[in-house]
């Protein structure tokens, strides 16, 4: 089997390798280390306070969906990008929206208020979103349209 990194596409080339997609790992992990660091110190901020099975079960397939299909391409429904311009873009812009939602945890760590709960749950939901429209990504797209209104109305509700 031959392997090329292809950087344009973002995915290992090759018979077994062409489901992974490493920056979408990036990105997940770097969203999350400040979701766990927070957690592990203040576990009691985040009990949900906004009891509706049905949106939390939405967002929770969404979120999950968004997760799983930010990293790995399912045959057929994800298309890859349209061109080196478009995988650029994609690269630059969740970047800065990374960049940004880490800046708006270091920023408002002690705080909870509306800016900071509407910030965290949109920014993570514009590249969920973004990021499934500049790769293709049927599956991906589908699971931020479950996720992101669902997490953006949950995290409002739970705001002080």
């Amino acid at each position: 089997l031959e392997y090329q990194k292809d950087w344009k596409i973002g995915i290992w080339r090759g018979d077994v390798m062409e489901w992974f997609n490493i920056f979408g790992l990036a990105f997940i992990t770097a969203i999350m280390i400040p979701n766990i660091i927070f957690a592990l110190k203040h576990k009691e901020s985040f009990e949900n306070r906004y009891h509706n099975k049905t949106i939390e079960i939405i967002e929770q397939i969404g979120r999950f969906g968004c997760f799983g299909f930010m990293i790995f391409n399912i045959p057929t429904t994800w298309f890859g990008w349209w061109s080196d311009e478009a995988f650029a873009i994609y690269l630059m812009v969740d970047a800065v929206l990374i960049v940004l939602y880490c800046t708006i945890w270091v920023i408002y760590w002690r705080k909870n208020n509306v800016f900071k709960a509407m910030a965290l749950s949109i920014i993570p939901s514009a590249i969920f979103l973004f990021s499934g429209i500049m790769c293709r990504s049927i599956l991906l797209i589908i699971s931020s349209l479950l996720f992101a209104p669902a997490h953006i109305f949950i995290s409002y509700k739970n705001a002080d």
